[in-house]
Order: structure tokens, then C-alpha cells, then sequence
């Protein structure tokens, strides 16, 4: 059902406009909250995971081009139209490639669930910042990790930039919160089997390229935030503490190229 609009007052089009992701993941309460995804890749993706849609905000243009298929697909559900110019002056900001869309939240599934089934996970403590979690994402989606953990501590994955910068790799790849605090989600870890990696700055590690790390049937790769890094606390109470070489007088990577070159390296032969 295309709509055309001149402005956004109407209250179901307050999602699109709302830049408090809290509030979005509250928007439904009791049920599951809803999120924005943008751009046409990234919704396909999104709704090839099952994410349900709600409303979709587009440029016309696009209508019959790039997200005619998303349309098609949605059925009935409304589409907001008008051109870029009018949707950019109403939103205050240029669509990304034209089309947003809200979709409900899945349910959140527990941590035990995903970890029976995995031998490689990436776990993310209390990583804040958007655009590092969602490449992180794409990269343990690319590189052979079967799922991503975070502390609560962490930003959510399904935060508008967090979504577009992993290029909806946030709905191909499973991931779950952990209950637990530091260090207590590494002895989670390890009671279901996982041996733990606690990627650091320090003088006493293993060789990101060691046998011991590539031989483990489960491991899990543990990354901290970018700056503060790991908890000291978490750091003894993993298996091993593992450092990337750096050359040229560098002392370390951004978390989310480290992350890379940690999935690659750690992968299951």
C-alpha cells in the first residue's frame, strides 16, 4: 500500500524519526520492541532471517527500482513515499540508498542455546561503540565464527548504525547476550566446553598463529572494548591470553581489525 506523505506527524511513522534506540527497543512493550534497518541489501537480508516488517519510509524513486522486490515481498504493509529532497528535509537527514525499514525484534534467544551447537564463537565485553560492533559482526560472520556473545555491558547489535555497518551480517550470524559478569561468564564458558581466549596487550601470550589455539575443538575469542580493553579480571580467568604481532612500532588495532585478523587466524581447519 504506497502512501504519499509531506510530513512525518502521523504516530506510526515516529519510528522512523526516532534517534533513541532504547526507546525503540521499548516501542511495544509487553511484546518484543521493533528496530530500522536501512538500505535495500540490508532489509532483504533482515526479512530472509524471518524479521517481520512493519512499514517501510522509501523514496519513490526506488519504489519501482531497487526495493520493488522488498515491496513485492511485504504484501500489504504500508510504504511511505515522497522524494528524497521532501523525505530529507522531513527526516533532517539523506536516506540511506533510499529505504528504511521498521521490523520487530526477534525474542531473545539464551547463550546455552547457541553455544551446544558451536565450535567457534567471538565474545564481546562491554563493546559500546556501533560501528565497531557491527564490524565485528561482519567479520566473525565472513570468517568462520558460528556465533557472537555479548556482556551486557555491550551496545545492541540491532542499533541502526550497528545494522548497517555489518551490512545485516547481524541477521545471518547467531547472537546472544550473557547473563553473567566478569569473570563469571568465562567459567560459562568453559562449563559448556569452551576453551577461552582473551585477546590482550601483554608480555605473556601465545602467538595469535599457535598450534595449541587452532588444535582446541571449541574456542572462544574474547575481545574488549577499544582503549580500557579486556577486564584484568577476565583476563586471569581465561585459558590463555593471546597477542597479534605488530610490527613497525605499533602497538595494537582498532578492536574491529583486530577481530579480523583473530577470526581468520583462529578459524576451524
Amino acid at each position: 500500500m504506497i502512501l504519499e506523505i509531506d510530513n512525518l506527524s502521523a504516530k506510526e511513522l515516529q519510528p522512523f524519526l526516532c534517534t533513541n534506540e532504547n526507546q525503540l527497543f521499548h516501542w511495544n512493550e509487553p511484546e518484543q520492541g521493533i528496530f530500522i534497518a536501512e538500505s535495500p541489501k540490508v532489509i532483504r537480508r533482515a526479512l530472509d532471517a524471518g524479521y517481520k516488517p512493519i512499514s517501510l519510509l522509501c523514496e519513490r524513486k526506488y519504489i519501482t527500482g531497487q526495493a520493488a522486490d522488498i515491496i513485492a515481498r511485504i504484501g500489504g504493509l504500508p510504504v511511505y513515499t515522497a522524494d528524497s529532497d521532501l523525505l530529507t528535509e522531513i527526516t533532517g537527514f539523506r536516506l540511506t540508498q533510499g529505504v528504511l525499514c521498521a521490523m520487530r525484534r526477534h525474542e531473545q534467544k539464551p547463550a546455552e542455546e547457541l553455544l551446544s551447537s558451536a565450535e567457534r564463537i567471538a565474545v564481546l565485553e562491554d563493546i559500546m561503540n556501533q560501528t565497531n560492533v557491527g564490524a565485528i559482526f561482519r567479520s566473525a560472520a565472513a570468517l568462520g565464527m558460528d556465533a557472537v556473545l555479548l556482556t551486557l555491558g555491550c551496545s545492541d547489535p540491532l542499533y541502526r548504525r550497528s545494522v548497517r555497518v555489518s551490512m545485516g551480517t547481524v541477521f545471518q550470524i547467531p547472537w546472544a547476550y550473557l547473563e553473567q559478569n566478569s569473570p563469571d561468564y568465562i567459567d560459562f564458558l568453559k562449563q559448556n566446553g569452551f576453551h577461552t581466549a582473551a585477546m590482550a596487550l601483554r608480555n605473556d601470550t601465545l602467538s595469535i598463529d599457535d598450534a595449541v589455539l587452532r588444535s582446541v575443538p571449541k574456542l572462544a575469542v574474547i575481545l574488549g572494548t577499544e582503549g580500557e580493553g579486556l577486564k584484568e579480571a577476565t583476563i586471569q580467568a581465561c585459558d590463555d591470553t593471546v597477542k597479534i604481532p605488530m610490527f613497525h612500532g605499533v602497538d595494537s588495532l582498532n578492536v574491529a581489525a583486530a577481530s579480523a585478523v583473530a577470526f581468520w587466524e583462529l578459524r576451524k581447519r
